[in-house]
């Protein structure tokens, strides 16, 4: 059967009809070989127990009728015997009898004789097939002692050989017999296989057809009770994915509509800002003071629609799976280091105190398995929502520190804001989700961008204050806020052990 490869792949109705046709006539010509055997065995069996009897017969008078040496060297066989030999009009019948020095006695000196390297036994027949001239024949022969012989004396020896027509001809008739039919069954059961096959077969063209008549927003399971037992793990993983895929289409319409929602707001301000300066300029009431207020909000607007725009896109690179196939070494204090480095201005801008603490990129050790594009997004998400919530004079601090055993890199981003609450701060990673009566301006991405890429490094996340609460209302004694403190945990490498499979390749 020929191979097919996957981009061949054909009927499964086909595949199973091929594998289980090729046997069947594989094994009919072996079968056909194995019928003319067993009709070779059954044709000879009867015709040679006659053969055997007409040979025994003829030792049994040879015995009793052998002439003695000085009188006759030859005898006759009795004419009734003979025209019984000779009486078989389908086959040619010879005799020999072979007297105790070999000679000739009767019969036809053509017969061979036996080439047995056995030592005789008295009246033990034998049966081989040989030749006479171009026939082939099959012969019945056994060695006898004459009446009155002493034992141990020489042994006489007969044979009846007889040709093989009859024997060919019950053969063809066996052979008829059973393999005619089989031209008949054959067919058949290539019909019967067909149509239980095609039967078989049907509940998956079933499930087929069920599958192309739904609609293409109808994620619902399928009825796994309406398949056979075999279909149902495939059924079942079927209904895994359908599900996987409604829960994401689900998240991916809500991640639209809040995205949607959040784009309106700077939209509707530029929109507003630009027909109130135009009204204004119609009006003749416009001033360079106003303008230039006007253009600042539209700047400010679209500066944050183009923030929004930013991180939803950061967001979607976050969720894209297939981007963990691009992963390579990455010196996560560099990525701290240059993080901060940009974000130095808007922090003086800000009056806040923006530093870097921990170990320097150029002496770190650890290396995180990771995609350098999503650590930098998640290092900037989580210093920009630090610069936003902290008011002005205070400080944000990014640390990164290493495992003295070699295995983990820590990161840290701290703030003297005033901190997250515990019962909001599972709330604060759900995408558009923002704490209320901060005041503070943003799309609410910024933290659930975050948590995508640490659960896409498998890392692990800890939100705690900074500083220690430690009056009962929540407050610290010395009017400070307590801060937040974003605390991730990565498996990390030796920078050498990393290096090793860069070289070797």
């Amino acid at each position: 059967m020929p191979d097919r490869s996957p981009s061949q792949q054909g009927s499964l109705f086909g595949e199973i009809l091929d594998w289980m046709l090729a046997p069947l006539l594989l094994i009919w010509p072996i079968s056909v070989a194995l019928t003319w055997l067993v009709a070779q065995g059954i044709a000879s069996r009867p015709y040679d127990r006659e053969l055997g009897e007409v040979a025994r017969g003829l030792a049994l008078q040879s015995a009793a009728t052998t002439p003695s040496a000085r009188t006759k060297t030859r005898y006759a066989l009795a004419p009734e015997a003979a025209a019984l030999l000779r009486a078989d009009a389908s086959d040619t019948i010879y005799y020999q009898v072979l007297g105790l020095r070999g000679e000739l006695l009767a019969g036809d000196a053509k017969l061979p004789v036996p080439t047995d390297d056995a030592p005789p036994v008295p009246w033990e027949l034998h049966f081989r097939d040989d030749e006479v001239g171009i026939d082939a024949v099959r012969i019945a022969y056994l060695w006898f002692a004459p009446e009155g012989a002493a034992k141990g004396s020489p042994l006489m020896l007969v044979q009846v050989a007889e040709t093989d027509g009859k024997r060919a001809q019950l053969t063809n008739d066996i052979i008829k017999g059973v393999i005619l039919p089989q031209f008949v069954i054959l067919p058949l059961a290539v019909l019967l296989v067909w149509l239980a096959l095609a039967r078989g077969i049907a509940p998956l063209n079933e499930l087929q057809h069920r599958i192309r008549s739904r609609e293409s927003n109808d994620l619902s399971p399928i009825d796994e009770a309406r398949v056979p037992d075999e279909v149902a793990p495939l059924v079942r993983a079927i209904n895994d994915l359908l599900a996987r895929l409604d829960s994401s289409i689900s998240r991916q319409k809500h991640f639209l509509a809040d995205a949607a929602h959040q784009l309106k707001t700077p939209l509707a301000g530029l929109r507003t800002q630009a027909e109130f300066i135009q009204r204004e300029i119609d009006a003749g009431r416009s001033s360079p003071e106003d303008l230039k207020r006007s253009l600042q909000q539209i700047a400010r607007a679209s500066e944050r629609g183009a923030h929004t725009v930013n991180q939803l896109l950061s967001m979607a690179r976050a969720e894209d799976a297939e981007q963990a196939l691009n992963r390579e070494p990455v010196n996560l204090a560099d990525v701290a280091v240059e993080t901060v480095r940009d974000f130095v201005p808007r922090a003086l801008e800000r009056r806040l105190d923006l530093g870097y603490e921990g170990v320097q990129p150029d002496a770190a050790r650890l290396r995180v398995h990771g995609l350098p594009v999503l650590l930098g997004e998640l290092v900037r998400n989580l210093v920009d929502n630090a610069l936003l919530y902290t008011p002005a004079g205070g400080t944000v601090t990014v640390r990164v520190t290493e495992d003295p055993f070699g295995q983990v890199v820590v990161l840290q981003v701290e703030d003297s804001g005033p901190g997250i609450p515990p019962a909001e701060r599972d709330k604060v990673f759900q995408p558009f989700y923002r704490a209320l009566g901060t005041g503070v301006e943003g799309s609410g991405l910024g933290l659930a961008i975050v948590q995508e890429i640490v659960q896409q490094h498998e890392a692990s996340l800890v939100l705690d204050d900074t500083r220690v609460r430690r009056v009962a209302g929540g407050e610290l004694a010395d009017g400070q806020g307590p801060g937040a403190r974003f605390t991730i945990r990565f498996q990390a490498r030796m920078a050498s052990a990393t290096a090793e499979p860069e070289n070797s390749t």
